[in-house]
């Protein structure tokens, strides 16, 4: 399983909670990693982490993750698990492209579509989707081109548009599939009012073995109108939250001896510097 990209929710006062809920919603997990800052859990055997800090926003459906389970009973179970003090967005049902197909916003605000379909079509469980809507609306194409322009091991392996009469704009995205780092991401365009946009309450870690790669993607995402937040977190041109990290940031923040100093030397940068996270 490739965890080079896997998301960060920020869910302040909340994580332990929501480690617990998503391994027993889900099943197949477990907690990878724990501190008073950050849980990593493993769903499927992919990483999520649970942040306890940082930024002040919340979820919303800008990005939701959509899961791929191979029967109805597998779906109807997810749902009934998420749906317990959350909110339905598309009621469990049958659809032109799914059998079994919902859309519900959990009591952490966090937003899952629960498919019904082949894992040869969706080989991941889990894969985070992103609406342009607002001022992104129609974006969606031009973002896939430059995701996949950015990061190696990257394809398009398909794109659905709008035709006329179909509810909005033709030629905007209706569902697109790619790979970063061969992970995979989805993508569609909704011109209704939905009242939110891309916020920092979700984000995708990016791991890297050099700083070589920590520079390109900081320098290419931070172009064009993105922007540098703090700690490796930015904010590209469309509004997406990333942290730039180092792959074995995690071992030296989890060391006893340096953790303190490694995490003091952090919170001082924006693009993080291994060699100074090293000698800290």
């Amino acid at each position: 399983m490739n965890n080079s990209i896997y998301p960060c929710l920020t869910l302040k006062g909340k994580v332990a909670e929501a480690a617990d809920f998503y391994i027993q919603s889900f099943g197949e997990g477990k907690i990878i990693q724990t501190s008073p800052f950050v849980i990593l859990i493993e769903l499927s055997g992919q990483k999520i982490m649970l942040l306890n800090d940082g930024p002040s926003s919340s979820p919303n459906a800008s990005i939701s993750f959509m899961v791929v389970s191979e029967t109805a009973e597998e779906t109807e179970l997810y749902w009934n698990r998420l749906t317990g003090g959350g909110k339905v967005f598309m009621p469990l049902d049958s659809y032109p492209w799914s059998v079994k197909y919902g859309w519900v916003e959990d009591k952490f605000g966090v937003s899952w579509q629960l498919y019904t379909g082949s894992k040869n079509d969706f080989p991941q469980k889990f894969s985070p989707s992103l609406m342009f809507t607002g001022a992104n609306a129609g974006k969606a194409s031009a973002a896939i081109h430059f995701y996949t322009d950015l990061f190696p091991q990257s394809q398009i392996e398909g794109v659905m548009e709008y035709s006329e009469g179909e509810g909005d704009t033709p030629g905007f995205v209706k569902h697109a599939q790619f790979r970063v780092k061969d992970f995979v991401v989805m993508a569609m365009d909704s011109s209704a009012d939905h009242g939110f946009a891309f916020n920092d309450a979700i984000s995708l870690v990016v791991n890297c073995n050099t700083q070589a790669e920590i520079d390109q993607y900081w320098q290419q995402l931070t172009a064009g109108g993105g922007k540098e937040i703090a700690c490796g977190w930015l904010v590209d041109k469309y509004g997406v939250s990333w942290q730039i990290v180092p792959e074995k940031l995690g071992t030296l923040i989890s060391d006893q001896e340096r953790g303190q100093r490694v995490m003091n030397e952090l919170m001082k940068m924006k693009k993080l510097v291994i060699a100074d996270l090293e000698n800290a």
